[in-house]
């Protein structure tokens, strides 16, 4: 997506949570404004994650155009290495929209080319507490038919 396409996308979705009130769960837009493409950096989508606290119940939207992005979910070994030995899902038609179920580490990286190498990679713990989107805007999506969900956490 354009920089333009995701600043209208995340400012549809905030003013779609003002007009809902509180929420208990989180809907984060992984990378931000940046979204889900190569970084410029090795350690921009750690640092995106780091100040976040993802929840039960939360949502990851990774936005991306089909075919110009993968997200494959992978054990701590596969991720470490950038490699699909053990490969949990992927998914390759973006946006990717996928609910966090259960408590647990959880590991993501792109496998086009060298995404991965390049810091188009990151890990979350998901936790049962009340999660945090690291910004003043949390905002939750309300068509829940379009997220997969992701069940099991013995990464």
């Amino acid at each position: 997506m354009t920089k333009m396409k995701i600043t209208l996308f995340m400012l549809a979705a905030i003013a779609g949570c003002l007009m809902m009130g509180s929420v208990s769960a989180m809907t984060h837009i992984v990378g931000g404004g940046h979204g889900w493409r190569l970084p410029d950096n090795q350690t921009f989508f750690e640092e995106w994650a780091k100040p976040r606290t993802f929840g039960v119940g939360d949502r990851l939207v990774f936005p991306y155009r089909p075919g110009s992005e993968t997200v494959v979910l992978v054990k701590k070994e596969d991720y470490k290495e950038c490699r699909e030995k053990d490969a949990i899902d992927t998914y390759y038609n973006g946006p990717t929209v996928l609910d966090l179920t259960e408590t647990g580490d959880y590991y993501f990286f792109c496998d086009i080319g060298k995404h991965c190498e390049a810091g188009q990679k990151f890990h979350i713990t998901v936790v049962k507490k009340k999660c945090s989107s690291g910004n003043p805007f949390p905002f939750q999506l309300n068509n829940h038919a379009l997220a997969a969900p992701i069940t099991s956490n013995k990464y």
